[in-house]
């Protein structure tokens, strides 16, 4: 749950950064920001940033989910193969 956070954060962090910068060029280009196109630019630009940037938190939450995962397979064969001995 830790890694989920810190990666979603982060995430939120760098797109409210970008969708700043953009509406910052935006005003100093233009009298007046365009929001819709402000956010899908910077929705892009955070994107790729995170892409690139993040990549050791998202390998960190990607290794918990399959560890749990595994956890979760193992268990259910364990109650599967209980079960055919049972039966």
């Amino acid at each position: 749950m830790k890694e989920f956070l810190v990666y979603t954060g982060l995430r939120i962090g760098l797109f409210v950064g970008a969708f700043c910068v953009v509406a910052g060029v935006w005003l100093l280009v233009a009298d007046t920001v365009d929001v819709l196109w402000v956010i899908v630019i910077a929705f892009l630009i955070s994107g790729v940033a995170s892409y690139v940037l993040l990549e050791r938190q998202r390998s960190a939450f990607a290794a918990r989910v399959e560890g749990r995962a595994e956890r979760i397979s193992r268990k259910y064969e364990e109650m599967r193969s209980k079960e055919d001995g049972e039966g």
